[in-house]
Formats: C-alpha cells, sequence, structure tokens
C-alpha cells in the first residue's frame, strides 16, 4: 500500500484570474455561445465554466464587467424621461365692464389661485 500513495501525486487546485473568469463569462454570454465550446477554446471544463456562470447569475455584475472590481458600483446611462407638458390654465373674467383673458402655468397653480383671490375682492 505505501507503494501506490508514493506513486499517487498530491493533486492541488488551479487557480484562475478573475479576468480570465470574467472573458469566459463574457464570451458564454455571446449570442450563439456553447458553454462547451468556450470551456474547450480556454482549456477549461464545462463544468467549472456552467460554476462560474451560476455564480454570475447569484451576483450579477460581480464577474461581467470588465476592468471593474468585484462588487463595484458601475453606472448604466439611462434615458431621461420627458414629463408631459401639461396644459396651462386659461381664464377669462368679466367684472363689470372690464374683461381679463390669461394663461397661467399649470405647475404654478397655487400662485394662480392666490391671484385670483386678489383679483375677485
Amino acid at each position: 500500500m505505501d507503494t501506490m500513495q508514493s506513486t499517487q501525486t498530491k493533486r492541488t487546485r488551479r487557480r484562475h484570474a478573475p479576468d480570465l473568469k470574467r472573458q469566459v463569462v463574457l464570451a458564454c454570454q455571446q449570442p450563439g455561445a456553447s458553454v462547451a465550446g468556450v470551456a474547450l477554446a480556454h482549456g477549461l471544463n464545462a463544468n467549472l465554466v456552467r460554476r462560474w456562470l451560476q455564480c454570475e447569475h447569484k451576483a450579477p455584475g460581480a464577474l461581467s464587467v470588465v476592468g471593474a472590481p468585484s462588487g463595484a458600483f458601475v453606472e448604466v446611462p439611462m434615458p431621461r424621461a420627458s414629463a408631459p407638458t401639461p396644459e396651462p390654465i386659461r381664464l377669462e373674467l368679466r367684472r363689470g365692464a372690464s374683461t381679463v383673458s390669461l394663461q397661467w402655468p399649470a405647475t404654478a397653480a397655487a400662485d394662480c389661485g392666490a391671484w385670483l383671490r386678489e383679483w375677485l375682492r
């Protein structure tokens, strides 16, 4: 039994650089990419690559952003939504011989109400 142990070598785990992991995960996320094909192209076991992909799904962004440290905030530009412009307040007021027509921005409706209260006194 001693001879058997001496002929067997101790296996050590390989450690892969985070850049390689990111590169492999990004390659697997490309349209039409095969996990087995990407693993073979990089000399890796497909099960290992699948494990990296599972880690990516559990912690999105941890591996997928090239050049960013793991867990770093990455700003994603978003288009600004423009709110529809409300119609202005339109008033035509008659008091005795006087007639007043005005348009007031709807965003300042409270100011319009205050002005109207003063005018009607």
